[in-house]
């Protein structure tokens, strides 16, 4: 893995100045009064030295506290944290950011991450972590977007397309009698943007289904509940199809696979010559009444492909999928979508084994 996040960009550095007072004290004054003067500067001192040490918020505070780290990062405890970190290599402690370098002392790498969970998890302003951890707005940003680069590099450089048999072994029991050839389910996904200024934008993330602009995605994992593909991120005109074709599916799944879909994707004519077949509930016609045999079939179909639902819903358990990205979100729209997918490999799984 690379040992660098490379990321080039100039930003002019605030030098901030210390102002202290200078308190003189009259040599009239009397012993009581220079006693509490005494004990006030020593408390001031005491405050300013609690303020430097322990920040408004930091790893350290919440560790104990698994309601607040599943509240602030979406994980479950402080020792899922850990591997998340552990994931990343050393490589996470010798970063080079998008403006300047970060001081440790200003705050940690394990506070960095935090932060960049929490934007994730929360959406929170920079202002707004600016002063949870007693940094600035710019140090926010540079830690967020050198973070989130990094993240997705480091995790994009992992093999998550198992093998067919660890597909099939991991394949809960009822799926596996049903659909024993099942190597992927896909389903695809939007998530909301602000309205670009420019009209050519506008055109190319407008989604006549969800009436706004939006980014859109394929999303796929195995029967057991990995997530085992998360597409870049589309302007929300673009179609299913359009995505699948440029997937890479057709090269990744084995002759003799079958992909689990909904109706909307159309593509058994992409995958018929690799010998890989769709199973997807059948299109309902009003001329043509559809057999017992085929409603059986297609209530199979759907209690199974619902597992891709849940995973995605358990994806926008982060709030910044939910609410509509800013400009220089949506520029990161595929590194966010992704590295908020991969997190949920980190979350206990939601697909019961026995389904």
């Amino acid at each position: 893995m690379d040992t660098d996040c490379d990321i080039e960009c100039d930003i002019s550095e605030v030098a901030g100045e210390e102002i202290i007072d200078n308190v003189e004290f009259d040599d009239m004054n009397t012993d009581l009064n220079i006693c509490s003067a005494d004990s006030a500067e020593v408390e001031y001192e005491s405050t300013s030295a609690q303020t430097d040490k322990f920040p408004m918020l930091s790893l350290q505070s919440i560790m104990f506290n698994a309601a607040a780290i599943l509240f602030y990062t979406g994980l479950s405890n402080y020792t899922d944290f850990t591997f998340v970190l552990a994931s990343l290599g050393p490589c996470a402690y010798h970063l080079n950011y998008l403006y300047s370098k970060v001081d440790s002392m200003t705050i940690s790498v394990e506070n960095q991450l935090l932060l960049t969970l929490m934007k994730l998890r929360r959406h929170k302003t920079n202002f707004e972590l600016g002063l949870h951890f007693g940094i600035s707005e710019k140090t926010v940003l540079n830690v967020w977007i050198t973070w989130v680069n990094f993240m997705y590099r480091q995790w994009s450089e992992l093999d998550n397309w198992p093998e067919r048999d660890l597909v099939h072994y991991f394949c809960p029991s009822d799926f596996k009698s049903k659909f024993p050839s099942t190597r992927i389910i896909i389903d695809g996904t939007e998530c909301p943007i602000q309205k670009p200024k420019r009209p050519i934008a506008q055109q190319s993330t407008y989604s006549t289904y969800k009436n706004r602009n939006t980014i859109k995605i394929l999303v796929g994992s195995t029967p057991g509940g990995l997530v085992s593909y998360v597409s870049p991120a589309y302007g929300g005109s673009t179609s299913d199809r359009q995505i699948v074709e440029r997937s890479g599916l057709t090269v990744m799944c084995d002759p003799g696979d079958s992909i689990m879909a909904d109706k909307g994707f159309n593509v058994q004519d992409i995958f018929a010559p690799k010998d890989v077949t769709i199973n997807m509930p059948t299109f309902f016609s009003k001329k043509n009444r559809m057999s017992g045999k085929t409603v059986m079939r297609d209530r199979k179909i759907s209690s199974k492909r619902v597992h891709i639902e849940r995973i995605i819903g358990l994806a926008k358990t982060f709030k910044i999928l939910t609410e509509p990205l800013n400009s220089s979100e949506t520029k990161l729209a595929t590194e966010i979508t992704t590295v908020c997918f991969m997190l949920c490999s980190f979350k206990k799984c939601i697909v019961p084994t026995t389904c």
